[in-house]
């Protein structure tokens, strides 16, 4: 089954408030096999509703509308729809009692104002859909073509009337919906997204190549039954095998989480010496609950002098080498081991930018290192993007080198 979303609100288009009813909607619709090809947004304007739902009927038999049933003379999304389907709109007396006692009810001075009297107004023909959450229903209204569902847009009550309303309906009246999509995520860092474009499997999956800051999530989609559930199983697998160390896990899964799972089955403590991270290794590292299993603490030596008063690393090598280079990260990693009493750690210095960069040492340029012993491990790397996306990568590819070091 096919849906197209329309969501209405010239606050949407204006970017004061985010259309988080469209995920929401897009995921929920998804669970029972209904697939979005369409979001649109329109402003609060009866003929540019219109013609919305006019142009997505052509394409689909289900659309569903968001927003525009308030109480405010610019809610005009129930006149709209009643013109385009040739429909009369008309107020529900038993829903204009129902909201006059609730308003009374809620302790506020009766008269209720004319203006909530919109709200009891109905579509000729239309099933009206209960918002205990709100004062506004919900409409579910079928013809010779198909559907439209007219939906509030308050997140709480489109959500609640979506679960309890239009999902339901949906499936009784295409029960094939009802299969579903079936996703596996493998979530996967240190590898360009061009590296893994040309990943193929067999079988009738889809693959998405999902970028972010720390890495590519890689989406394997099928819809169906079992035989799409067990195809896109098999594909992940395969994709796994392929990809190998890449992967650090699945779904949802955090990746300082899985490197506080490494160290705390091989019964390792773990500590952090910053400096263009700013303690963002370590504040990714607590965020995670049960953390103090593992991890004990820190330096964040952003200055020289505290590199070398709470680190000891030598003046002589930071005017030599600077603090940005392969030998100074050894010398961190080193002494915040030693100071903290850790089995493990991990060093990072950087230059973040906008300014300090140099010909040798172009911002984005960050050094690494690991310890895990006696043995250290160093790597340069030169990040893309903003201040805030070189510290947020480095932060990444720190938790990255321990989870390695950890045989992760």
């Amino acid at each position: 089954m096919d849906v197209e979303l329309i969501a209405v609100g010239n606050e949407l288009l204006l970017g004061a408030t985010v259309n988080t009813n469209a995920a929401d909607l897009a995921r929920a619709l998804a669970t029972v096999g209904a697939r979005v090809t369409r979001i649109t947004t329109v402003r609060d304007q009866i003929a540019t509703i219109g013609e919305a739902l006019d142009q997505a009927r052509v394409r689909v038999a289900t659309v569903i509308l968001t927003g525009g049933l308030g109480p405010t003379p610019d809610d005009v999304t129930k006149q709209a729809v009643a013109e385009r389907l040739g429909r009369t709109l008309y107020t529900d007396q038993a829903y204009l009692a129902e909201l006059e006692a609730r308003w009374v009810a809620r302790g506020r001075a009766a008269p209720m104002p004319k203006a909530n009297h919109t709200q009891a107004e109905t579509i000729e023909g239309a099933d009206v859909l209960p918002n205990p959450r709100g004062t506004a229903p919900g409409l579910w209204i079928e013809d010779a073509h198909g559907v439209v569902v007219l939906l509030p847009g308050v997140p709480v009550e489109m959500r609640g009337l979506l679960a309890e309303e239009v999902l339901p309906r949906l499936v009784a009246r295409n029960p094939v919906a009802g299969v579903g999509m079936h996703v596996r995520t493998l979530r996967t860092t240190g590898i360009a997204e061009s590296a893994m474009a040309e990943l193929t499997v067999p079988g009738d999956v889809e693959l998405a190549w999902l970028p972010h800051e720390g890495g590519v999530d890689l989406r394997v989609l099928a819809w169906g039954g079992a035989e799409a559930e067990e195809a896109v199983e098999r594909a992940a697998e395969q994709l796994r095998a392929t990809l190998g160390a890449a992967v650090y896990g699945t779904e949802h899964v955090d990746l300082a989480a899985v490197v506080l799972d490494l160290f705390a089955a091989r019964g390792h403590t773990l500590a952090v010496a910053e400096s263009c991270t700013g303690g963002m290794v370590g504040a990714r590292l607590t965020a995670v609950p049960g953390s103090s299993k593992v991890f004990v603490g820190g330096v964040i030596a952003y200055a020289n002098a505290v590199k070398e008063s709470q680190l000891g690393v030598s003046p002589a090598l930071l005017d030599r080498e600077g603090a940005v280079s392969e030998l100074v990260v050894r010398a961190m990693v080193e002494g915040v081991a030693r100071r903290c009493g850790a089995d493990a750690a991990v060093a990072v210095s950087g230059i973040a930018g906008p300014d300090g960069g140099t010909p040798d040492k172009p911002v984005g340029t960050v050094w690494l290192a690991v310890r895990l012993g006696e043995t250290v491990t160093a790597r340069r790397v030169v990040l893309p993007g903003d201040r805030a996306a070189i510290r947020e990568r480095a932060v990444f590819a720190a938790l990255d080198m321990l989870r390695r070091l950890a045989g992760g």
